[in-house]
């Protein structure tokens, strides 16, 4: 599933694109909108909360998106040749000059503007709201402080905690703090700076499509420990390990350096 800064960049470049356009074409190409046609709408706006996205038009309606595990959304100009199948694309949203094509977009949902809050309303703190500040942050922390019991791992993962963290940052933020991500929240020495730490990352990467960590450009050297199962730890040398955390259609893969994240472990499979 994407990350939070993933959408983010998806929707700024929606918005750079749509916004104050009148659609030539609005085709909805989901089973449950098939019947709705936004030929002629003015998209008013594009807004990102966490990993969901709202694409506004002028009737009071939006349209919610959201990527799951293999959706996207791409820009295209009239009579480029698509990279994607036509058979994947969900919404196509064509302007006089571009065109926007959302694929494998399996939620979609067409509802007012103004309840736009019953499907995101639940969702911890966004932590690339332009409008963070300390209340943020205190809410993020309480949330967090509540799920005591819960590997930190899987509480960094839960949305309503705060809105935007997928499986590398959880991974990442887990190294960086040098925790096991089976570490229980009520053992995590300073739970702020996980919080801080998350937002930190999701903000370097918000503008780029390149998600780096360490903070080097090149995509070899791009992350400490995620996606680099058997290599040597970047730090120690010690080979990072991985196991499944989390169950059933919440489970991800963990990725940790045994030496650098000191604590609880996953029984030996």
């Amino acid at each position: 599933m994407p990350e939070g800064d993933t959408v983010h960049l998806a929707g700024k470049r929606l918005r750079a694109a749509l916004t104050g356009q009148r659609l030539r074409r609005g085709e909805l190409r989901h089973p449950r909108w098939v019947e709705h046609d936004l030929a002629g709408r003015t998209v008013t706006g594009v807004a990102t909360v966490g990993k969901h996205l709202f694409t506004r038009f002028d009737d009071g309606r939006s349209l919610h998106s959201h990527l799951r595990m293999d959706g996207a959304w791409h820009l295209y100009r009239p009579a480029m040749r698509w990279k994607r199948p036509a058979h994947q694309a969900r919404v196509v949203l064509e302007t006089d000059d571009r065109v926007a094509v959302g694929f494998a977009l399996h939620d979609l949902v067409l509802l007012p503007t103004a309840q736009e809050d019953r499907l995101v309303g639940h969702l911890g703190p966004d932590l690339l709201d332009p409008c963070w500040d300390t209340t943020h942050s205190a809410e993020a922390l309480r949330r967090l402080a509540a799920r005591a019991d819960h590997e930190i791992g899987l509480a960094l993962l839960e949305q309503r905690v705060m809105a935007g963290v997928g499986n590398l940052y959880k991974t990442e933020v887990c190294f960086l703090l040098g925790l096991s991500p089976w570490t229980p929240v009520r053992d995590v020495p300073e739970p702020s700076a996980a919080i801080s730490l998350a937002r930190d990352l999701l903000r370097r990467n918000a503008d780029r499509p390149q998600q780096s960590t360490t903070g080097s450009a090149n995509p070899a050297e791009a992350h400490w420990v995620y996606g680099r199962a058997g290599q040597p730890c970047r730090r120690c040398g010690t080979r990072i390990r991985t196991a499944m955390q989390g169950n059933g259609s919440h489970a991800r893969v963990a990725y940790w350096c045994p030496r650098c994240q000191p604590g609880p472990a996953p029984p030996p499979s």
